[in-house]
């Protein structure tokens, strides 16, 4: 029987149309992944985006949850880089109370005094060739993503814009705290327990979400949580990301053996011609980002086919779109069951932006068939 396959959503805004468009998408997919058997459905952070309208994932979180009635609901990340530890726990808190037993609480990281780690951390072994190992793809990492200087501009006047805690705790220490609230174990400086409800006793799930062998994979290991590699991220260190993850894990109350979810971009259509023209404006998607001007709304076929593009600008893309799995549904299929099991992962979560809302439903719609009839 394959692994469980779940969605992450970042309700992307399509060209020429806006937030409200793409938030009822969002809830609209929900309720479609709820009927198709997807195990789960995250949404992401990201702030000061064009084409992303996912900037309040325990509100958007709280109006799936409510639209649905089964499928599990959560965020993949809230970046506890700008969040209190405490506000964090309250809100996911507030939703498990309403809807038990069906709220994931996946945190990131995102250090407001590191804006320049994202691209450092690319930028390290950018000379490593690609290499496929158990049939996956692993790319060597983007080349001049550390060199953009608009690129860390924009990411320390988002977390300047966007706050952060008061205190700065490392991130251990901020997850272990979410974790004290939800169990009431937290004690103040004196010493004295602290009670936040209504995160006391909810009964939600904490994950931690990393693409790296870092301070996040360590952290889920130590604190014997589910973590989530981001293959669709960063798709040159998930392997390395998933090894310090289980050699680090240590059981918990919560967790009593390692449990590993892989992310993918997928895009499934009826045939190879079509689902390749319908993930083509992924790449100058991609690269809006990694440029530095934030997602842009997401791109048509046509308007992706004007992109000129230059070798450097394909260069700092490559390893994202090469590593999307696009095409018929056995093809696709196929794609995964390599990518868990050159992985080990436990269970899928995949990510699909197509210009046009019905595409995205429809890939979805293909993948979940396929995939069941594996």
């Amino acid at each position: 029987m394959p692994v469980p396959l779940s969605i992450l959503d970042l309700a992307p805004i399509s060209s020429g149309s806006g937030a409200a468009d793409a938030l009822h998408n969002t809830i609209d997919l929900a309720r479609r992944a709820e009927q198709l058997g997807y195990q789960r459905y995250w949404v992401a952070e990201h702030h000061l985006t064009p084409g992303v309208a996912s900037s309040a994932p325990a509100v958007l979180i709280a109006l799936i949850a409510g639209a649905t009635g089964r499928i599990r609901v959560g965020s993949a990340a809230v970046l506890l880089g700008q969040h209190s530890p405490l506000v964090v726990a309250e809100q996911f808190g507030t939703i498990a109370q309403l809807h038990p037993d069906r709220v994931d609480l996946g945190l990131g990281r995102s250090a407001p005094n590191r804006s320049g780690d994202l691209a450092r951390r690319f930028a390290e072994g950018t000379d490593a060739p690609s290499q496929v190992v158990d049939g996956l793809l692993i790319p060597s990492k983007p080349k001049g993503l550390a060199k953009s200087e608009r690129l860390l501009s924009r990411i320390a006047e988002q977390q300047r814009l966007v706050g952060s805690p008061a205190e700065a705790l490392d991130y251990r220490t901020q997850v272990g705290q979410i974790l004290q609230y939800l169990t009431g174990g937290f004690r103040d400086s004196a010493g004295e327990p602290l009670h936040a409800n209504p995160a006391e006793g909810a009964d939600l799930d904490v994950w931690v979400l990393g693409s790296s062998a870092g301070e996040s994979s360590a952290t889920a290991g130590a604190l014997g949580l589910p973590f989530a590699a981001n293959y669709h991220v960063s798709p040159s260190t998930v392997l390395e990301s998933v090894a310090a993850y289980r050699r680090d894990f240590i059981a918990s109350t919560r967790l009593k053996r390692p449990y590993v979810v892989v992310s993918a971009d997928v895009v499934v259509a009826d045939s190879g011609e079509a689902a390749r023209e319908l993930a083509a404006p992924y790449a100058p998607w991609v690269h809006s980002i990694r440029a530095g001007a934030g997602a842009i709304p997401f791109p048509s076929p046509a308007e992706a086919a004007a992109f000129q593009w230059s070798d450097q600008q394909r260069e700092l893309v490559a390893d994202r779109v090469d590593t999307q799995f696009v095409g018929t549904p056995d093809v696709v299929v196929r794609g995964l069951e390599t990518l868990r099991e050159a992985t080990g992962a436990d269970e899928l979560v995949i990510t699909t932006i197509t210009h046009d809302h019905t595409d995205r439903v429809r890939s979805y719609e293909l993948l979940a068939k396929a995939w069941q009839a594996a």
